[in-house]
């Protein structure tokens, strides 16, 4: 490989990891009823004193889950995951992943790799997990509509979230999280905290039923607004997810992509000069 391509290759690896102590590289994490996940999560392997995993559900405090010392001490669990079999942790040099075994709807939350290093800690984007297409033991469906919506900038629309439940039919907490297109991590937009007034009661044969109907507006919109939204409701003890609204603002994209392309070009251009003024000199 000639010289210059490699100071080039170097710098491109170097300039990807800059600002990352701590890289978990899932955003956003879709499971089933029953399915295995693992959370990874890479650090740098020096001068770390500990490395740990924090779970938040919507809505409530940090609780920690795990920690390890060192790679061969293993992990320790805390509170209730402590004899909880479903919760294992691997650690190595450089990562310390975590698995959850057969979820179910309340592992529904968003779980923090944390880095301690000299007494600082670092804290990962996060990685949010959403249980779905599973029916929760009061017998909830969460159901979104509409499953796409494609929009000019400077539109406006409705997402809603309807949710029907046989039981525990009192107040429901109702979040809203979108997903972008780029690797950002998704984040609540929107809360409609805890509501009753959107609900209808009905008293069937077998059981009481209750319906609520949320609506999530969005108003002139523009290309950062595209994404996929989803509806998030707290409600009898469990966290249940929507499929998700796909909202795409026609234009974002290639708008997106031209910038994206000038940036890189300019950054390509300005950067490339200074690589051949090294190599030049040295050769």
């Amino acid at each position: 490989m000639p010289p210059l391509c490699a100071v080039l290759l170097l710098f491109s690896k170097v300039y990807g990891l800059l600002g990352k102590d701590v890289d978990q590289p899932y955003a956003l994490v879709r499971a089933q009823l029953g399915d295995n996940v693992t959370f990874p999560c890479f650090h740098a392997q020096d001068f770390v004193s500990s490395a740990s995993w924090f779970k938040q559900p919507l809505g409530e405090k940090p609780q920690i889950v795990t920690i390890t010392l060192n790679p061969e001490s293993g992990a320790i669990f805390f509170n209730e995951f402590r004899n909880n079999e479903r919760f294992s942790a691997k650690a190595a040099k450089g990562s310390f992943n975590l698995t959850v075994s057969q979820v179910e709807p309340s592992d529904s939350a968003t779980y923090y790799c944390t880095l301690t290093r000299y007494s600082e800690i670092s804290f990962g984007d996060g990685a949010t997990l959403m249980v779905t297409g599973s029916e929760s033991h009061g017998r909830t469906v969460v159901l979104q509509q509409p499953e796409s919506e494609s929009v000019q900038p400077g539109d406006s629309v409705t997402l809603q979230c309807t949710v029907h439940t046989e039981t525990c039919a009192g107040d429901h907490s109702v979040y809203w999280f979108r997903q972008g297109s780029g690797e950002s991590p998704p984040g609540i937009i929107y809360t409609h905290g805890n509501r009753s007034d959107e609900c209808q009661r009905s008293s069937g044969a077998v059981s009481p039923t209750q319906s609520c109907v949320y609506n999530f507006p969005k108003r002139n919109l523009s290309p950062s607004d595209a994404g996929t939204y989803y509806c998030a409701v707290a409600t009898c003890g469990e966290i249940l997810f929507g499929n998700g609204t796909k909202l795409n603002v026609e234009g974002g994209e290639l708008s997106r992509l031209v910038w994206l392309s000038i940036i890189r070009t300019g950054v390509l251009c300005c950067m490339l000069p200074i690589f051949v003024l090294i190599y030049c000199k040295k050769a």
